[in-house]
């Protein structure tokens, strides 16, 4: 159910073929979740601009049912800003990451939704 989407201005073949899944094991562990459910898009070779700046940046949004708030975000922002930084080269300072703390109700999967899966827990 967690979705870390990132956008950038980077050309698709400065994202290496692995990193959706590094980030994948960076969002499942920062967030608790099993890596099972988690998807991770990236959409390159955006023209964006940071700051009036066309040099490399992105903006992420992460998703989730929960474990997202004001003291795990930090953390969560941390986890990514590494990532990016580290595996792509964008620095912290060039990316955005928006936090979308889903309800149950709001992600369908296998034509019902996480709440009817968990019982509204």
């Amino acid at each position: 159910m967690p979705h870390l989407r990132l956008e950038t201005n980077l050309p698709a073949d400065k994202i290496p073929a692995d990193f959706v899944v590094k980030a994948t094991d960076v969002i499942a562990e920062s967030l608790g979740k099993p890596a099972s459910y988690c998807v991770v898009s990236v959409i390159p070779n955006l023209p964006m601009a940071f700051g009036g700046s066309t040099n490399p940046c992105a903006i992420a949004t992460l998703m989730s049912i929960g474990a997202l708030g004001v003291k795990e975000n930090k953390n969560h922002s941390a986890a990514i800003s590494k990532l990016v930084s580290e595996v792509l080269g964008i620095p912290n300072d060039r990316m955005y990451i928006h936090f979308i703390n889903a309800g149950a109700a709001d992600v369908g999967f296998k034509g019902i939704t996480f709440h009817d899966i968990f019982g509204g827990r």
